[in-house]
């Protein structure tokens, strides 16, 4: 029967944290509390006096002061858990958490989660291969020394590593130890936590190699695991649910966020904001219910990535340099068919290459799959292909040995329009306006994963109109930039009516237009 610890790192909010032991301890479960020893003592007195009397806590024997990046949230997080397991000897998941994390499912749900498999949650990927560091420092901070907070002795931290690099004191990396990286949100059985606190007695020479380590919360145990426990009982992903912003800061979720919540893929979430009253009462109510009825869509990130970014513009950085020395040539055309509903769009494609002749590609920078001839490996992924745009178009033109080439493009392409239409080839374009009923918005909207099949239908009534007008808005900044060559059609016009613009675009005669204005159910859904 499943008994989860709870290992809690915090540092502020007294009451906060009173409450948030008092829930998770009152559902069964118990936990064991690190609070920094930087923090003030009257908060950390407050806790202890709330919480001694009850058995299902426990409080770490050895306070660290802990700081970021520092070996301090390690040494912190393990005085915690040997408090737990001394505590609590019936407990058989140990579960990380942070003072500001919350439950987005009953405890119930999460004991049958838990129950349901023998294996350990936690991210763990290769260090060196994986691209789980974005940026910044990646292979030096495990092979230099780090002594200093990089945050609070910014200069002696780089002072000291630059040192160690012009010195060329490297250090070597344990030969039987492959370091991993991840989440430090983790959950992890009782027996793996035993085996990690058994490792860390016994190898001296690995607590040494991670104490100088830079950010070895990310490092420490995802590699132990890694080295411990065999690869298929582990899941390599956190059970907490958390985003981080475009400038690498948490999301912090308010009240309005309760639904998306309940909704994730997850147990918990960090990080609820202090002021999110009712969200807290609300979680804190759920966790300690014995419901099970969670319809899961899991479209938190990909929402929030949506609806924050709408109406930023001019996103793209500077083109690099072979892109602007690269041209699909003077004497060529490029005809672009932009149009939201991508079927519509293929099936006028197809139609015109049947009639004309012309030859042509699908939405190749938008869709994986778009079948492209072998151009070297150009054409092998989509970072590819949109990093090198010119390039490859220039290949297919030369590949279909024509002067002419129609492709489609999403209306949200406008960066790759402007780059087109800045080269020196003759470049026209064709907007097809479409209507959007209720059913296709909602379509779009689990096709690009904004929701899944069972979002709440009140997330969906607030979703299906910031869509529309999401279209809206793309269509409007079509419009504005004023493009040369632009002409339009839409699904409100007779054929007869669109058969102009048609002729206009593919520069055809108006008997070959207008069979393609009237191809057989071009704006079916």
């Amino acid at each position: 029967m499943v008994k989860i610890a709870f290992i809690l790192l915090c540092h502020k909010n007294p009451e906060a944290i009173v409450q948030q032991a008092e829930r998770l301890t009152a559902a069964g479960d118990c936990i064991a509390i690190h609070f920094d020893a930087r923090a003030d003592p009257a908060d950390y007195r407050m806790i202890r006096d709330a919480l001694d009397p009850n058995p299902n806590v426990a409080f770490a024997a050895k306070r660290v002061k802990c700081g970021w990046g520092e070996w301090s949230l390690v040494q912190a997080t393990l005085n915690a858990v040997d408090a737990a397991v001394r505590s609590f000897p019936r407990a058989t998941h140990f579960y990380m958490l942070s003072g500001d994390c919350m439950a987005i499912k009953s405890h119930r749900f999460a004991h049958d989660f838990l129950e349901a498999e023998d294996v350990d949650y936690i991210e763990s990927f290769d260090f060196f291969e994986s691209d789980w560091i974005k940026t910044g420092m990646k292979r030096d901070r495990l092979v230099y020394r780090h002594f200093f907070n990089e945050r609070m002795q910014k200069r002696r931290f780089y002072a000291s590593y630059r040192l160690q690099a012009r010195l060329g004191l490297e250090r070597g990396i344990p030969a039987d130890i492959q370091v991993m990286i991840g989440s430090q949100w983790w959950c992890l059985r009782r027996r793996t936590i035993e085996a990690i606190l058994d490792l860390a007695r016994k190898r001296r020479d690995v607590m040494r190699f991670f104490r100088t380590t830079w950010i070895p919360d990310e490092t420490f145990f995802q590699t132990l695991v890694s080295h411990l426990v065999p690869d298929h009982e582990i899941r390599k992903r956190t059970l907490t649910f958390l985003m981080f912003s475009d400038y690498g800061m948490p999301v912090t979720f308010f009240n309005d966020h309760y639904d998306m919540l309940l909704s994730q893929d997850f147990l918990f979430a960090r990080k609820i904001s202090p002021e999110a009253l009712d969200l807290k009462a609300r979680l804190g109510d759920l966790y300690a219910s014995e419901r099970l009825d969670f319809q899961l869509s899991n479209e938190g990130r990909s929402l929030h990535k949506f609806l924050t970014g709408r109406g930023r513009i001019g996103r793209r950085f500077a083109p690099r340099f072979w892109e602007r020395e690269s041209t699909i040539g003077r004497d060529r055309e490029l005809m672009i068919i932009s149009c939201k509903k991508w079927h519509v769009a293929k099936r006028l494609l197809q139609s015109a290459q049947r009639i004309t002749g012309l030859h042509g590609v699908e939405y190749l920078f938008n869709e994986e799959g778009t079948g492209l001839p072998d151009l070297g490996g150009i054409e092998a992924t989509m970072e590819k292909r949109t990093r090198h745009r010119r390039s490859l178009m220039r290949m297919l033109f030369d590949y279909y040995r024509t002067d002419r080439l129609v492709m489609c493009l999403d209306p949200g392409d406008l960066d790759l329009m402007r780059d087109f239409y800045a080269d020196r080839c003759a470049t026209r374009l064709l907007e097809v306006e479409c209507n959007y009923d209720q059913d296709y918005l909602l379509g779009h909207a689990r096709r690009v994963g904004l929701a899944g099949e069972n979002t709440p239908p009140d997330t969906l009534a607030r979703l299906v109109p910031t869509v529309e007008a999401d279209f809206a808005f793309e269509a409007d900044q079509l419009r504005d930039e004023g493009f040369p060559g632009y002409f339009r059609i839409s699904e409100r016009l007779s054929p007869e009516e669109n058969t102009p613009p048609l002729a206009s675009f593919f520069d055809i005669s108006e008997e070959k237009a207008r069979a393609i204005a009237r191809t057989n159910h071009l704006f079916a859904e």
